[in-house]
């Protein structure tokens, strides 16, 4: 058993009956009364994100993760379906498990996390940002350069991007996949 002394960025830990991931934390050592540690945390359940704070030597259930690249190979009306690379068995999660999955697409690495005493899945994480094509994308309006003028875009996920008025259909663009962003056009 640990304890909030041993908190750490992207640890799992049992908290109010479910899986949390620590996203940030900041030890806090006040110059009156008790250190504590000021915690963000997310459900690798739900995808909740949680603001705690744990006293100094809080006794905290650390959950032992693994983690292993899947291959993404496609979805249907409950979820998606995945391949591990090592000895090719396939995994299924449900929609609920993948945060920003429209920016999924088919052949694509995915990082699953799995508890690792029964390797049941957890949560996926998709790369912080992919490559995609444009298969359509609305007409920029003439004239309307003075500002950062964006227009909508369909990617070949079915995802809609904001990009710049420069870009056409068959362009590649770099997407942010956390926000759903356009960060660059890609040659």
């Amino acid at each position: 058993m640990a304890t909030s002394n041993d908190i750490k960025k992207g640890m799992c830990i049992e908290y109010s009956n479910d899986i949390f991931k620590i996203i940030e934390f900041l030890h806090v050592k006040p110059g009156k009364g008790p250190a504590f540690v000021r915690t963000k945390m997310k459900s690798v359940t739900n995808g909740k994100v949680l603001d705690n704070t744990f006293s100094a030597g809080h006794k905290i259930d650390e959950v032992k993760v693994i983690t292993r690249k899947f291959q993404y190979l496609y979805d249907d009306e409950n979820g998606y379906h995945f391949m591990n690379n090592d000895d090719f068995s396939q995994l299924y999660l449900d929609k609920e498990m993948i945060e920003n999955a429209q920016f999924m697409k088919a052949g694509e690495e995915v990082t699953i996390i799995l508890k690792d005493i029964d390797e049941t899945p957890l949560s996926a994480e998709i790369p912080p940002t992919v490559y995609l094509d444009v298969i359509e994308a609305d007409p920029g309006v003439k004239g309307n350069t003075a500002t950062n003028a964006l227009k909508n875009a369909i990617v070949e996920t079915g995802a809609r991007v904001m990009v710049p008025l420069f870009i056409e259909a068959g362009d590649k663009i770099k997407v942010n996949t956390e926000d759903g962003t356009y960060l660059e056009r890609v040659k």
